[in-house]
């Protein structure tokens, strides 16, 4: 089992996201889709980041701009860094995630792809109605539907649930992967090391 705890705020998680799909399906492997806020762990266990983003070093954010660029690369995948809107509110989105999936999680899938596209490739903001309608319509969701959907308690408990999980099992950021529920991984660029401890893990079952 994969476990994927996402925020779509982070193009670090739009990265791992389209990244680790082909790698699950390589090795046979269900990825469960744990949609989180990353902003209240930010606010709770890792304010340094709001720190880096006040004062950063100049080298350093300029690397972190062409590190990204080439990932993005690599990937196939059309990345502007910083949106217009950033840092972003992403707590209607990632609601909209939970409720799409609260029977499959699978089928939220479409929808996140679109809200990660929707922000990071076309530069919208999805904290707005209008984008999220828009999004709606373009992956053939009820709008209306999904707006009361994420008003629902239990989605607004169960997002929080998922954020307070996380970081009681050690994360401090977007993405955060687990293999086999104790080995923790924190990055797009760690999807190497998980793709080596699958193969380990096939290699002693045979």
């Amino acid at each position: 089992m994969i476990e994927f705890f996402f925020d779509c705020s982070s193009p670090w998680s739009y990265l791992a996201f389209h990244n680790i799909q082909p790698l699950a399906k390589e090795f046979g492997e269900e990825i469960a889709w744990r949609p989180i806020l990353v902003g209240g762990i930010f606010n709770s266990i890792n304010p340094s980041v709001y720190a880096q983003r006040d004062r950063p070093v100049p080298a350093k954010a300029a690397y972190m701009t062409k590190d990204l660029a080439d990932w993005a690369r690599a990937a196939g995948l059309a990345i502007k860094m910083p949106p217009r809107v950033f840092p972003v509110n992403s707590v209607k989105a990632m609601r909209g995630c939970l409720w799409l999936g609260r029977d499959d999680a699978r089928a939220m899938l479409p929808f996140a792809r679109a809200v990660f596209e929707a922000y990071w490739s076309d530069d919208h903001d999805i904290s707005q109605d209008a984008v999220l309608n828009e999004i709606c319509q373009r992956v053939g969701v009820d709008p209306a539907a999904l707006f009361a959907g994420i008003a629902e308690q239990s989605i607004k408990d169960q997002l929080k649930a998922n954020t307070d999980e996380l970081m009681a099992r050690g994360g401090f950021g977007s993405p955060t992967i687990f293999v086999d529920r104790t080995d923790m991984y924190f990055g797009n660029d760690r999807l190497p090391l998980i793709r080596d401890a699958l193969a380990r893990r096939r290699a002693s079952a045979a």
